[in-house]
């Protein structure tokens, strides 16, 4: 008989306390299976825990100093025995005996004097049911792997659109892409510190700010639909010209549209990344763009990158304006409070603006 190390016999512990019982069951199983043999309970605990464990086990009640009812509690407390079946080989034949035996986990109970051909079907029998029961469990960790594997795959492939992206509107832009890891990290940092704010806590859960986290490089996706002499202008706008550059948004949210069509269906882990590149400009007094939209009409993805885009554009140095120290950005966003951000968004910016500063200089441009 085939047993579950493949080409190899299944192997049977007897555990019996009686020389004569050992012997005898011993001849009864050697044809068929291996046999190990253990004379008293604890021996039997170590042979049983010790690799390869046995398929199944052959347990007497009546032992001393450890019956059989307590090395069958320890064999199914322990996780690398607990599933051995195990089958009570006994005289003690009332009804109550064989309920423990039951009770505490055993497949069977046989009594003395055995019938060989009983043990030898019954012993088959749990053997048989045994193999398809591991076979299940190696089934469902092989699927549970391969759920992790292609699951890991699909976040990847995520990973890679993303910054596939954001590196092709990066090499259109006079910004580093250190601003792109930066307002990753800063948006994060905030939404880390709002998520038990009740006002977020259903938007900000730890799945989605994984997805912001992801998304908010592509929030100037955008600018690669915007003419070089305006993108690469090394002073301010004319207002003809502003009023191009404030196509952005819309080009951006269109070309993750235009993805999205490309594959035949939306894709949530995009929908962040809609929200930021089309509604990062926008401002909570409703004096923003694209659509003017005002207060909580605002996605939360796009408040949070509206700050973290800000901070980060004010306190570096680009080639129309100077750096600014950090204490001038705080105070220009502290007055931005209730007109350009989210009240709530820049509370959360005041009591975590250290970790702003240590973002800033992780990611230094220098």
């Amino acid at each position: 008989m085939t047993g579950s190390r493949t080409g190899e016999r299944d192997t049977i512990l007897v555990v019996d306390d009686t020389p004569d019982n050992l012997t005898l069951m011993a001849a009864l199983l050697k044809d068929t299976y291996k046999v190990k043999v253990a004379n008293h309970g604890e021996r039997g605990l170590r042979i049983a825990t010790a690799a390869p464990h046995p398929d199944l086990i052959l347990l007497d009640i009546m032992m001393p100093d450890m019956d059989g009812y307590e090395v069958c509690r320890q064999l199914k407390a322990n996780p690398e025995t607990a599933d051995i079946p195990v089958i009570f080989l006994t005289a003690k034949a009332e009804m109550e005996d064989e309920q423990l035996g039951l009770e505490l986990g055993a497949v069977d109970y046989i009594t003395k004097p055995i019938s060989p051909p009983i043990v030898l079907a019954r012993v088959k029998t749990h053997l048989t049911l045994k193999a398809s029961a591991d076979f299940l469990r190696d089934q469902n960790a092989f699927l549970e792997r391969e759920v992790n594997r292609r699951t890991e795959e699909v976040h990847a492939i995520q990973d890679v659109t993303i910054m596939a992206l954001a590196s092709l509107a990066e090499t259109r832009d006079n910004e580093t892409g250190n601003h792109i890891r930066r307002t990753q990290h800063y948006v994060k940092a905030l939404a880390e510190q709002l998520k038990d704010n009740p006002r977020f806590a259903a938007t900000l859960t730890d799945k989605n700010i994984d997805l912001l986290f992801k998304s908010a490089p592509l929030h100037d996706i955008g600018k690669v639909g915007i003419p070089d002499p305006i993108l690469l202008k090394p002073g301010r706008y004319e207002p003809s010209e502003f009023e191009i550059m404030k196509a952005h948004p819309e080009k951006g949210r269109d070309v993750i549209i235009n993805a999205e069509q490309a594959l035949g269906r939306e894709v949530p882990f995009l929908t962040f990344a809609k929200e930021i590149a089309y509604s990062h400009h926008e401002k909570w007094d409703g004096s923003g763009y694209p659509q003017q939209l005002k207060g909580d009409d605002i996605p939360v993805a796009a408040r949070l990158m509206a700050l973290a885009d800000v901070y980060d554009a004010l306190i570096n140095k680009r080639i129309y304006k100077p750096a600014m120290p950090h204490e001038q950005v705080r105070d220009i966003i502290v007055e931005g409070r209730g007109k350009h951000f989210d009240p709530d968004v820049v509370d959360a910016f005041l009591t975590i603006q250290q970790q702003f500063i240590g973002i800033s200089k992780r990611f230094s441009d220098q």
